[in-house]
């Protein structure tokens, strides 16, 4: 009989690996949101995946990259603690040569003590014949345990991935009950959604100039009112998210408000102002009254 595991899993990369995607296709249900921005993920995501022999709590983090500003190095610093505190760690990459992004990774893995899988991303945009040369690539450049390659997004290679993680897993007790997909709240995810409609319907610097506030939350039986502040740093962005009559805010909300019927399972009522407040990444105040 096998024995039951149980872990913690960071899935890290620099941005726009599909470190998102790959939690939304394992747990079957959307709980991080996506966009084709990298820097997506500011907070770390909790993922809960039961199977028959294991439980695994998936930790999505932010992209690793060089910060700009507070709410930059809270990024990184969530990043760095999911390192420290797991199991073990899924290191994803795109299908080409390590850039200078990977090997800052790889090298701050080394002076980690855990099992490393390297789960080669998007394959489904490559030649099949470009994979052997990758992976003997990445096999030089440090001792994986596993190098899988895989398509979040097709869900192509994901089941042995998860298998290969259940192997590495140490033997333990479930932690969570078993209908629990992520240990974050309703309220965040909801104000999640309708970051992520934001970044789908804007361009340039306002996708990482937003920050998004839940006020109001009243539930009846059959729907659920909410408030919702957008945050932005000047008054243009403000004007471009709002858009010609109003549209854009619409488009938004409708999107979200889709999303979030979805997953709570209640009619809606959603209500959003958009509201300017100036450099509010830089001000760590600011920053911790937002939830990072």
């Amino acid at each position: 009989m096998n024995e039951f595991k149980f872990g913690y899993v960071a899935l890290i990369g620099k941005p726009n690996v599909g470190k998102s995607t790959l939690l939304n296709t394992i747990l079957g249900e959307k709980v991080s949101i996506v966009t084709e921005k990298p820097q997506t993920t500011r907070n770390k995501i909790i993922g809960i995946k039961n199977t028959s022999n294991a439980q695994i709590v998936f930790v999505d983090t932010p992209g690793m990259h060089r910060p700009k500003h507070k709410l930059g190095e809270f990024m990184v610093k969530q990043c760095h603690e999911a390192m420290e505190l797991v199991d073990m760690i899924i290191l994803m990459v795109e299908p080409e040569p390590p850039k200078e992004a990977d090997l800052l990774i790889i090298e701050k893995l080394r002076k980690i003590n855990k099992p490393v899988i390297l789960a080669i991303n998007k394959i489904d945009t490559i030649m099949k014949q470009q994979l052997l040369p990758l992976i003997d690539l990445y096999k030089d450049l440090f001792p994986f345990k596993e190098i899988i390659p895989i398509s979040a997004l097709k869900n192509d290679g994901v089941d042995r991935l998860l298998d290969r993680i259940i192997s590495y897993l140490p033997k333990g007790e479930k932690l969570y009950p078993e209908d629990m997909l992520t240990d974050m709240t309703e309220r965040f995810i909801v104000a999640e959604f309708l970051r992520e409609k934001i970044i789908k319907y804007t361009e340039d610097e306002i996708p990482y100039s937003v920050a998004v506030d839940i006020e109001k939350w009243e539930e009846s039986e059959t729907l659920l009112r909410i408030g919702a502040n957008i945050y932005v740093e000047r008054e243009g962005q403000k004007i471009i998210i709002i858009g010609k009559k109003g549209e854009k805010l619409k488009k938004i909300a409708t999107e979200a408000r889709l999303d979030m019927e979805r997953l709570l399972g209640i009619k809606i009522f959603l209500e959003v102002w958009v509201k300017v407040r100036k450099k509010w990444r830089q001000k760590e105040i600011l920053l911790k009254s937002l939830g990072y």
